[in-house]
């Protein structure tokens, strides 16, 4: 079974988009909006990691180690001004695009397991992820034509 493995892959993303977050929110404090809202994602994506534990607690280990490409690489610290976190903001998305996908496989198989712990928490996380990925999109959208078309 490779649903173990994905839990811990979305265990471990999880954590490293809030880490990534936590970066972007002290980056860019000159930003209010962005670093209030950061920080409220990092804090529900620390969440999200720990509401997989005890669904990870019940199962076995995998026969298997995690394929070596199944991995995701966070953000460390925050790129300076307007083109930086426009970047930084991408980034994000993208962090949070693979987190939202692994939310909607995990919840397959927790459908066809009939797993109502694991569902609770795909459903509880997966509306916050789709959230973060709104404001987001938002929040890009409205810095690109300045960023983009403004040298700075």
């Amino acid at each position: 079974m490779h649903l173990v493995t994905y839990l811990g892959f979305q265990h471990t993303s999880e954590a490293a988009l809030a880490g990534s977050f936590t970066a972007v929110s002290e980056g860019h404090t000159g930003d209010a909006d962005v670093h209030w809202a950061a920080a409220r994602f990092a804090r529900q994506c620390a969440a999200h990691s720990r509401a997989l534990d005890p669904v990870l607690a019940r199962l076995d280990a995998p026969d298997e180690p995690a394929p070596e490409r199944l991995h995701v690489q966070g953000i460390t610290t925050a790129r300076p001004g307007p083109a930086g976190l426009l970047r930084d903001l991408l980034d994000l998305y993208q962090l949070a695009n693979l987190v939202d996908i692994t939310w909607h496989l995990v919840a397959q198989a927790g459908s066809a397991l009939r797993d109502h712990e694991l569902l609770h928490a795909v459903e509880t996380c997966s509306a916050q992820t789709a959230a973060q990925l709104d404001w987001l999109r938002l929040r890009m959208k409205t810095a690109a034509p300045q960023t983009l078309l403004v040298a700075t």
